[in-house]
């Protein structure tokens, strides 16, 4: 049960900050900000989880993680009122970088915290549970913005997605113990570098295979409601593409545990690069919604193994005590590539054309997954922490 309620914390929290990535396109859009502008904005969600993920999973693995969940919710739900309550595009810089802080305060302990529920053998499973659950809100997030948008406007949308932020706070009002404390940690523990960590090769190569995967979904999540609205597509239609990534993340993540019994984690997530490289070669040449669809799909069954997988890893590698410290540095890494991606891809989108901003992602992928097919990565295997 405990499993479970976290999870569904994780879900409800997340729904908010996944929706408001089409809200904010859109709503840029609607104010007439160009691709570069609307970069710019997207890339200010990874600012400071870039710059503090590693400094958030060490005061969690000191202090707990209840007390920055807490603060995460409601730094998310003071950030998705901002854009209705002063409107203009100015208040979207403030609102967007408040929510990358929020959301990375509410996402690192939830995801350090369960991978050891059940014992040492469960994280795979665990992470598989919780990624699914992200899966879940990545789904209802853009499209409850999009229809959101289509029924009642720009701004009134940010209200229903900040509505989503109440359930976590009475969840946690209730059973504030669902949450672990700190786990003991060692003289040693406490003094050791990111440095220390880094040099572990499985587990630096697994932090980069995790962020090479991301960063593809990141753009998908970027540039797509700028591609469907030069399409004329309706936000409804944006905002459903988008969810049916998550929905077929949400079906190859429930068939990771069946997948490990015949494939280590490094085989899956190559064939993952790779599948994702193939969806992104397709979108430039595809205009029908439901063909966009379509490979939306096929991309989601590819970026969705990524997280769960890396997670996993990062957490069985880990040093004892060092867990969401890890997971900092992993969350810290994804987030150099969302805010990298987002602005470079934007300026090659305003220069060149929406097809050389999908091909040149597949190109990078494929050379990823070419890359990783070199590289001899075992699965890890898992001891008690």
């Amino acid at each position: 049960m405990t499993l479970y309620l976290i999870i569904l914390v994780g879900i409800t929290g997340h729904v908010g900050f996944n929706g408001s990535r089409i809200a904010m396109s859109l709503y840029a859009l609607e104010l007439g900000a160009n691709q570069f502008t609307i970069g710019v904005l997207v890339a200010l969600y990874a600012i400071f989880p870039m710059l503090l993920a590693i400094y958030v999973g060490k005061l969690v693995d000191r202090f707990g993680t209840l007390l920055p969940v807490i603060l995460g919710v409601i730094g998310m739900t003071i950030a998705l009122v901002l854009p209705p309550l002063i409107p203009g595009i100015p208040v979207l810089y403030a609102s967007i970088t408040l929510l990358g802080l929020a959301h990375l305060l509410f996402m690192i302990p939830i995801e350090a915290c369960i991978g050891g529920i059940g014992g040492p053998d469960r994280s795979a499973a665990n992470y598989a549970l919780l990624s699914m659950g992200w899966s879940v809100a990545n789904f209802f997030g853009p499209v409850i913005a999009g229809f959101s948008i289509d029924n009642i406007g720009h701004r009134e949308a940010f209200w229903v997605l900040a509505s989503f932020s109440v359930i976590p706070i009475l969840i946690l009002a209730f059973k504030p113990e669902l949450l672990p404390k700190a786990s003991p940690r060692t003289k040693k523990d406490q003094h050791g570098s990111v440095l220390e960590l880094l040099r572990i090769p499985p587990l630096r190569t697994f932090i980069i295979i995790g962020a090479t995967i991301n960063s593809g979904q990141n753009l998908f999540q970027f540039y797509f409601p700028i591609y469907g609205h030069s399409l004329g597509l309706s936000a409804s239609a944006i905002g459903s593409i988008i969810g049916v990534v998550a929905a077929a993340a949400f079906v190859v993540r429930g068939l990771i545990p069946f997948l490990m019994k015949s494939m280590t984690e490094a085989t899956i997530l190559t064939y993952a690069i790779f599948i994702a490289a193939f969806s992104f070669a397709l979108l430039p040449f595809v205009s029908n919604p439901y063909a966009l669809g379509a490979i939306a799909f096929v991309l989601g069954l590819g970026v969705g193994c990524g997280n769960p997988l890396s997670m996993s890893m990062v957490y069985v590698l880990s040093p004892p005590g060092r867990t969401a410290e890890s997971l900092g540095i992993l969350r810290g890494t994804y987030n150099l590539a969302q805010l990298v991606v987002p602005i470079a891809f934007g300026s090659v989108g305003t220069a060149f054309g929406y097809a050389v901003v999908f091909l040149s992602n597949a190109s990078l992928l494929a050379a990823g997954g070419l890359l990783m097919r070199k590289m001899h990565l075992p699965g890890a295997e898992r001891s008690s922490k």
